[in-house]
């Protein structure tokens, strides 16, 4: 019997667009022999299902079900493509516990702790990973410039503490440049995070668990054509993403045994791509995406294709990861 899987996209942040875009692309890969899905739109205003035609039906909170043709439809999964809030912060995943529907993300806590970039850099510290010096701030607390040049340096980067998809984040240069960014980052969270440039090669590496194994997946380069990889190098072509990136074998295997690291310390399941500069040879962690893009653009899709994994073979096991999960 055919599984109906749910495929949410949308949700409440500034990457909405994104994650409708991502999920659309998983929808048109799910197998049809295999599953019935269907889209699903978590906005603030409504939560709705839609059929082939895109016309939408109210979903019941009460059990994240709705009626179609007179007939109720219940979920045996749920594809995750929220990027941000409330899928990618854990929101909606604890709702799905406390119902007992099975997803396809790592359990709301473990969502919840990467998408917080102070915490989850705490969390990875003890198990010998470097990261970025960093200065922390909360809105309302009183700014020092001087001692936050004092602690970081210059250039610096000023981020929000829980978006994604680079907004919010500003390189700063100058000292008349801080103050500007950190109320740019304070518009997207009220949490902000300002860490120590480093000067090296950015790359990206994608693990997650294929076939009941952690797989680290071909590495990406990214060359950004602008200062650091923003949104515009992100989404809007500023950038080369390089897979399999050129890496000597002997750093190649320093940045897949720390990514591994990485995804096995913060007790993760489902998909991750994680961010890291190289200094000298040595891999900093910059931070984690548990709900990385999946257009046929965006990365981690990029990456499996180089380890010869389709996107409908991607997103299945995805599925059958999920399914074989206890609640």
């Amino acid at each position: 019997m055919k599984k109906n899987i749910a495929i949410i996209m949308g949700g409440y942040s500034s990457e909405v667009e994104i994650s409708l875009k991502s999920g659309n692309v998983v929808y048109e890969n799910l197998s049809k022999e295999k599953y019935n899905a269907y889209r699903i739109h978590i906005l603030k205003d409504k939560w709705v299902a839609l059929d082939e035609f895109s016309n939408e039906y109210p979903i019941n909170k009460h059990d994240f079900s709705f009626e179609l043709n007179g007939k109720k439809i219940h979920f045996d999964c749920v594809f995750n493509a929220i990027h941000g809030n409330p899928g990618e912060d854990g929101t909606i995943l604890a709702y799905f516990k406390l119902i007992g529907l099975k997803h396809t993300s790592a359990p709301f806590y473990q969502m919840a702790l990467t998408f917080n970039k102070r915490d989850c850099l705490s969390v990875v510290k003890p198990y010998g990973i470097k990261t970025a010096t960093s200065y922390y701030l909360d809105e309302g607390n009183t700014i020092n410039v001087d001692e936050i040049i004092a602690k970081v340096g210059l250039p610096c980067f000023v981020k929000p503490n829980n978006a994604g998809s680079s907004f919010g984040i500003s390189k700063v240069k100058t000292k008349e440049e801080i103050l500007p960014a950190i109320e740019k980052a304070f518009k997207e969270d009220s949490q902000i995070l300002i860490e120590a440039f480093l000067n090296g090669k950015e790359y990206t590496v994608g693990v997650f668990y294929y076939k009941g194994a952690v797989k680290v997946l071909p590495i990406t380069e990214i060359i950004s054509e602008n200062d650091f990889f923003d949104y515009e190098a992100k989404y809007l072509g500023k950038s080369q993403e390089i897979t399999p990136a050129d890496i000597e074998s002997q750093l190649l295997k320093k940045l897949e045994e720390t990514a591994k690291k990485v995804y096995l310390a913060l007790n993760m399941t489902g998909f991750s791509r994680t961010e890291y500069i190289v200094v000298n040879n040595e891999p900093y962690f910059l931070e984690m995406n548990t709900v990385p893009g999946m257009t046929t653009a965006s990365i981690l899709p990029q990456q499996a294709a180089a380890a010869g994994i389709s996107l409908p073979e991607l997103f299945d096991n995805a599925i059958e990861m999920a399914l074989k999960t206890e609640i």
